[in-house]
């Protein structure tokens, strides 16, 4: 075990009266951090049995588990309480137990108390998961030693007593980013903005200025030139603070723009690589694509090999992924557009590889109280067919224009819409599952939802 590590956590930790609230993912690899390094603690969750007590106690000993309530008693003792991402701080249960000089934090921010490896942090509604993914792998190929963590994969607490990191890449939702105090990020950014988790933000304007919280603990910041709402509203130098785009870039910043009559990705005026030759096609990649680039100039990488590097990633997952059929239809799942503005920059970004054929795009979810009408012109310009599903579905019908009902329709299941594509889509079509919505009114998760879509199109192929 590092021994400077441990040295942090005893001066930091011990004899401290530490609460977990929650014991999901993320709190439980807060309880095995706390476990590991010999620091009691106690966890409340107010679900009735997320974890079997049994099990609870053979992995934690004797430390304390109280499930099925908040318990404010328990709350109102903490020294510190270490919050997991999904549970809301402003309920009552919970906001009027909690001390005056409680210190309440997040498993981001003990990792940043604790850990001194350089952070390349990334938040926005959209693009997120495929930003830090790039940077991972190409950080990797490059012959650093770079983790990931944060919003996906491998909890950072899991991650810290391993071997140390050259970087670390932190995918931070606005729930994380409630609890970050003392992050210092050698460069972060704000990718985009559009209404996202409005049923606990409440407002846009509440959102954002949580996303923009980011800019405050970090050396370089890097904005999206496109949407203003990302333009850091701390003070910083020119020499800070770059961006990206989709119009012609000053130098130092990166952009689009025509070289020999070819779309290309550029450093100012400097060609670094056509959009064809991407293996990710679309205006919305285009620009994740200069924003991984942004960040690893500023963590010192060498522009020409991360540009090799990029040729060789081939995206995630549920976004976007194309799914090889022999029926000729161009069939995408983009399951993991679990807001508007993701739908939204799928649509924007596929419809010019489209030439003449339709696009058939299937949506609906839980909305989670998001205005949908951001997708009106999309919807009614450039989707041929429209079917909706779920909780919020025919809100988003709603939005099509009256000489369009012939052309939208509303169904039960993901395997009925996909049926219903089949008989609407040609050779050359695309059929785009983009929900714009989250998935928890129909499925487990957005991956479930995703792992349905391909499943009822490769079964519908083989039945035809």
């Amino acid at each position: 075990m590092n021994k400077q590590l441990q040295q942090s956590v005893t001066t930091q930790l011990a004899h401290k009266r530490i609460v977990i609230l929650g014991i999901g993912i993320t709190g439980l690899s807060c309880a095995r951090f706390l476990h590991r390094h010999q620091i009691s603690f106690a966890v409340n969750d107010s679900r009735a049995m997320p974890i079997s007590p049994g099990d609870f106690k053979q992995q934690f000993a004797d430390n304390t588990l109280v499930l099925g309530h908040w318990e404010q008693a328990l709350i109102a003792q903490a020294d510190i309480l270490i919050v997991s991402p999904g549970i809301n701080m402003a309920e009552p249960a919970i906001r009027h137990a909690i001390a005056k000089n409680c210190d309440v934090i997040g498993d981001i921010e003990l990792f940043c108390r604790l850990s001194d490896t350089p952070i390349l942090a990334v938040t926005g509604s959209n693009g997120k998961s495929t930003v830090v993914s790039m940077l991972n792998y190409v950080g990797n190929a490059l012959g650093y030693r770079v983790q990931l963590g944060g919003n996906i994969g491998l909890p950072v607490l899991d991650q810290i007593d391993q071997e140390v990191a050259d970087f670390i890449v932190l995918e931070l939702s606005s729930f994380q980013l409630e609890t970050i105090k003392s992050m210092q990020a050698l460069a972060a950014t704000v990718l985009n903005l559009s209404d996202d988790h409005l049923d606990r933000h409440k407002t846009l304007e509440n959102y954002g200025a949580i996303k923009q919280s980011i800019y405050q603990y970090c050396t370089y910041a890097l904005y999206n030139r496109d949407d203003k709402a990302t333009l850091p509203k701390a003070c910083y130098s020119d020499s800070e603070r770059l961006s990206f785009g989709s119009d012609r870039a000053q130098n130092g910043d990166f952009g689009l723009a025509e070289h020999q009559g070819i779309s290309h990705l550029m450093l100012g005026d400097q060609p670094l690589c056509s959009l064809a030759e991407l293996p990710l096609q679309g205006r919305h990649n285009a620009l994740n694509y200069l924003a991984v680039l942004a960040l690893g100039k500023c963590a010192g990488w060498d522009l020409k090999a991360m540009l090799a590097c990029l040729m060789t990633f081939k995206g995630l997952a549920h976004r976007c992924e194309v799914i090889e059929t022999n029926d000729s239809i161009r069939w995408i799942n983009d399951s993991k557009a679990t807001n508007v503005g993701a739908t939204l920059a799928a649509i924007e970004g596929l419809v010019p590889t489209l030439s003449e054929n339709k696009l058939i795009l299937i949506a609906g979810g839980d909305g989670k109280g998001a205005d949908f009408s951001p997708l009106s012109q999309a919807l009614t310009q450039h989707v041929d067919y429209l079917i909706t599903l779920g909780k919020d579905g025919l809100a988003i019908a709603a939005l099509r224009l009256s000489s369009q009902a012939d052309k939208t329709s509303h169904v039960d299941s993901l395997a009925a819409a996909v049926t219903l594509a089949r008989t609407q889509a040609k050779a050359g079509d695309m059929v785009l599952l983009s929900p714009a919505c989250a998935s928890l009114d129909m499925f487990a998760n957005y991956v479930e939802r995703g792992v349905v879509f391909i499943t009822s199109v490769l079964t519908h192929q083989e039945q035809r």
